[in-house]
Formats: structure tokens, C-alpha cells, sequence
């Protein structure tokens, strides 16, 4: 199986799409506004036409590199390009009113490859055991295990749980829409043959995740960014690798535990991380004036998130974030079901996200600290032009699943 595995991911064309995902993730994750789960929505309708392997590592790498790019435009405009970089913007930005940006972004990169490997690890670790305990669950067990899915309602509904109870019951309700697997009948389909077979998952989740962000940037959608800095000295110092040892590893397992618990996020995960740094530290108050254990802790934090929100994903088939829930439709559209069977029926694939997970994180670094003056460019990037193209973008994804512009 080893080799198998190692000839899935070692090969050229596997590599090149990991190459291709980790650089369009960092290219979204930098322009303020745009997510990482938007950009794997986006990137989605792009795998329908691959195999399940390269298709999933293509989003797998988007989603990394998107969660790393945030940290770019956190630093240098004060504007997280991502809600999971909103923790570095305190002391990022400081360090570029200094002129020292460029060793911000170093930190950020070598501090985000870290908790990502810490995460692969866990998930590398974990999910193969706790999906060996998942094969035991029988009814009762999984009738638990979707009360546990509702639930988290409770806990990404924010001030107002009587809106996050109303959405959830939206969402049920539109579960309803098909025909009955019991009975045979068509549910709430108003003689419409689209909607026998149901709403389809992808067009939803680009409609929540891709289409609402495009129209919440049209607002500004004649602000320019301006980059007035010269990126240099990008790798960092010997303090500043002692600084990222330090905090980075253990921010990448905060991140990875939080990732674990559904609905949590990777800006949880980087709040989490900045605030266990700040305790840890011998001069807390030092924090939010620019330095490196500002940036290094909510870096490994948001990207230890990565791996987590895998672990539940693939053996119980619960998301642990958005993103996740995107890649359990990616899988389905490949035929496969996320869950304990999954590491049994295919294994080689299974394996094959992990080595490919930390394969992006590899190509994270290197694209990280090798090409951070092309990101920063693309900042620049008139949102009047980059607004129209994600429209066209979901309209023509939505429509390539099945060819149906019902699903528009």
C-alpha cells in the first residue's frame, strides 16, 4: 500500500495540481474579502473531470494556501484577506509601519508551514483509530452522531440562536425536496422533474459561499489597496526561528484540537493560539506592538486548523469547518462517502490525502518564501475586475455539474 500511495502523489501530474491549488489559494487568500471557502467553491467545478485523487488534492491545496494567504494582506494593509488571519493583523501590521514587512511575511510563511505539518501529523495519527471506532457505531450510535451534527447549530449561530435554530430548520427543510427513500413518492417537488432527485449540494454551497462574498465586495468594489512597500530580507532571523520553535509547533496542535470540533474555524484556532502566547510570554504586554510571537502563535494556530477539520470529516463524515463541508460534496460527486468505510474500501486514497496534505504544506513554504513579491501584486488586482470574473466563475460552476441551468 506504501507504494501505492507514494506513486499517487509522486508523480507529475499530482504534483502540478497541488503546485496549481497551494498558488490560486494564496493568490485568494491575500485579496481581502475573498475565503478560503469560497475559494475551494470556486475551484470545485474545476475537479468534476479529474479522479478523485488529484481532484481532492487540487482543493486540498487551495485551502491551504488560501488560509496562509490571508496573513499577506493582514500584514501589509491591515486587512486580513482571510477571517483566519484576523489574529495577525495586531501585531503584523506593526511590523510594516517599521519597514520590516517582509520579515513579518517570513514568519508568517515558516509559522504557517509548521502548524499545517503539525496537523497532517494528527491527522495521519488519529483518523485511521477513530474511524476504527466508528466501524463498531450501529443505529443508535449514528442517530447520536446527527444530533451531535445539529447541535453545532448552538455553536456558529453567534448573538442569536434563535436565527441560527431558524436557518437549521431552512436547511432540513430543504432536505425534504425529492423523493421519499421509503415510500418512492416525490416530496415538495411541485411537478418540477429538477427537483426529483433533490436540491444538489455543489450549486447550494457555491450559492452560500462563493455568490454571497462576490456580493459583499461589490460595496467596495471601487476601493483601491495601495502597497507602498518594498518586500526584502524575507527569510527570517536566528531570534526570530527561535521565537517560531517555539510557539508555531504548539499553536499547530491548539489548532489541530480546535479543528477537530465542528463548526469552530481557524480564526478560533488563531485567537486561541495568540491568546496562549500572550500568557506564556514573560512580557505580555508587549503584544499588539509588532512582535514575532504575535505573528508565529495565530499563524500555526489557523493552520493546524487545516488538518483538524479533516479528522471528523473523514471518519465520521462531519465537517469540521465550511471548507470541509465542501470537500465531503467533492467526494460524494466522486462517488465515495465520507466516513469509517472510506479507510477500508479506499485506502489508497485516504493516504494519499494525507501525504498530499503535507505536500501542499512543502509547496506553501517554498512558494511562500520565493515568491511573495508576485503575491503581493496581486493586491493590486482592481476588484472591479476581479468581482465580475467570480460571478461569471459561479454561474458557469453551478451550471457544469449537470449541464442543468436549473441549478444556476
Amino acid at each position: 500500500m506504501l507504494l501505492e500511495v507514494l506513486n499517487s502523489v509522486f508523480n507529475v501530474q499530482i504534483i502540478l495540481f497541488i503546485i496549481l491549488g497551494v498558488f490560486t489559494g494564496i493568490c485568494i487568500g491575500s485579496l481581502p474579502g475573498l475565503t478560503a471557502t469560497m475559494g475551494v467553491a470556486l475551484v470545485l467545478p474545476l475537479t468534476f473531470g479529474l479522479d478523485a485523487i488529484p481532484g481532492i488534492l487540487l482543493l486540498i491545496g487551495v485551502y491551504v494556501g488560501a488560509i496562509y494567504g490571508g496573513s499577506i494582506s493582514a500584514i501589509l494593509l491591515r486587512t486580513p484577506g482571510t477571517p483566519a488571519a484576523a489574529a495577525t493583523v495586531l501585531d503584523g501590521f506593526e511590523f510594516s509601519k517599521r519597514g520590516e514587512s517582509g520579515r513579518a511575511l517570513g514568519i508568517s510563511t515558516v509559522s504557517s508551514f509548521l502548524g499545517g505539518v503539525v496537523s497532517v501529523l494528527a491527522l495521519w495519527l488519529i483518523s485511521p483509530q477513530l474511524a476504527k471506532l466508528a466501524l463498531r457505531f450501529s443505529a443508535p450510535e449514528f442517530f447520536l452522531l446527527a444530533v451531535f451534527g445539529l447541535s453545532i447549530i448552538a455553536s456558529i449561530s453567534g448573538n442569536s440562536l434563535a436565527k441560527g435554530v431558524l436557518c437549521g430548520a431552512l436547511g432540513i427543510s430543504l432536505s425534504f425536496i425529492g423523493i421519499d427513500s421509503i415510500t418512492g413518492y416525490p416530496r415538495f417537488t411541485f411537478n418540477n422533474i429538477n427537483l426529483l432527485s433533490g436540491m444538489s449540494f455543489i450549486p447550494v454551497m457555491i450559492g452560500l459561499f462563493a455568490m454571497s462574498q462576490a456580493f459583499s465586495t461589490v460595496e467596495k468594489i471601487f476601493t483601491p489597496d495601495q502597497i507602498t512597500q518594498k518586500i526584502s530580507k524575507v527569510w527570517p532571523t536566528r531570534s526570530d526561528w527561535k521565537v517560531i520553535l517555539k510557539h508555531a509547533p504548539l499553536s499547530g496542535v491548539i489548532g489541530t484540537i480546535i479543528g477537530i470540533v465542528p463548526g469552530a474555524g481557524a480564526e478560533i484556532g488563531a485567537f486561541v493560539s495568540y491568546g496562549q502566547a500572550k500568557r506564556m510570554s514573560k512580557h505580555p504586554e508587549l503584544f499588539g506592538t509588532g512582535i514575532p510571537e504575535g505573528i508565529a502563535a495565530p499563524e500555526g494556530g489557523n493552520n493546524g486548523v487545516t488538518g483538524g477539520a479533516l479528522i471528523p470529516m473523514l471518519t465520521m463524515g462531519v465537517p469540521g469547518d465550511a471548507v470541509a463541508a465542501i470537500l465531503i460534496g467533492a467526494l460524494t460527486v466522486q462517488g465515495l462517502q465520507p466516513g469509517p468505510l472510506l479507510f477500508t474500501e479506499h485506502t489508497t486514497l485516504v493516504y494519499s490525502i494525507f501525504l498530499g496534505m503535507f505536500v501542499a504544506n512543502v509547496t506553501m513554504l517554498v512558494l511562500g518564501l520565493s515568491s511573495l513579491k508576485l503575491f503581493v501584486k496581486v493586491l493590486s488586482v482592481p476588484k472591479a475586475i476581479l468581482t465580475p470574473m467570480i460571478f461569471i466563475l459561479c454561474v458557469v460552476g453551478s451550471y457544469a455539474i449537470n449541464t442543468n441551468f436549473f441549478d444556476v
